[in-house]
């Protein structure tokens, strides 16, 4: 039977790119012809960082990365680059820091929207359903959930997140007391 999707992952190396090869959302492995194609269309990125033997990164690949909608919204808007944290150690540190820096808190699936030209503007682990707006814009300064979805997720959304929010400004550096090794070295 033929797959009914097959983005730019089919070719790659890593188990777990290919295992994201079907899905409708249009991956491209981290590397030149993504980083182009954000600058060339002036459109964000959003940057998956995952492995193989991850147990949250399959369920979200299936209540995700599987949904047509899903892949139509991040097709339309973003372009998808998905990561093998196993071979891409180096980028999932540099994201995985950001991260843990403006939430205090970081884990995989490690999911990061960048600016065109890679630069972290917002970053969670966010889990979509179809009332969920994401940011469209690489400058946009809010984000909201519109209508739908459902209320845990509408209520979860609506709190501001520990460290008072997504910086709008992709230079934000959060004070030194919210950093997660200050908070520890602390207790």
């Amino acid at each position: 039977m033929a797959e009914r999707f097959t983005n730019h992952l089919a070719g790659e190396q890593s188990p777990y790119l290919r295992q994201h090869a079907h899905n409708p959302v249009d991956w491209f492995a981290w590397g030149d012809a993504a980083f182009a194609r954000a600058r060339a269309e002036n459109r964000p990125v959003f940057l998956s960082i995952g492995y193989s033997t991850c147990h949250w990164c399959h369920v979200m690949e299936r209540e995700t990365f599987e949904q047509e909608a899903v892949g139509r919204f991040l097709n339309e808007h973003f372009v998808s680059i998905k990561v093998d944290r196993e071979e891409r150690p180096d980028v999932d540190k540099i994201y995985m820091t950001f991260v843990q820096s403006t939430t205090g808190a970081g884990g995989w699936p490690l999911n990061v929207f960048l600016t065109p030209d890679l630069k972290p503007f917002f970053a969670g682990r966010p889990a979509w359903p179809a009332g969920l707006s994401l940011p469209r814009r690489a400058d946009q300064r809010s984000l909201a959930t519109t209508p739908g979805g459902s209320p845990r997720l509408r209520r979860r959304n609506s709190r501001p997140a520990r460290t008072g929010g997504p910086p709008a400004d992709p230079g934000y550096r959060p004070p030194l007391r919210h950093h997660p090794a200050t908070r520890r070295a602390r207790l």
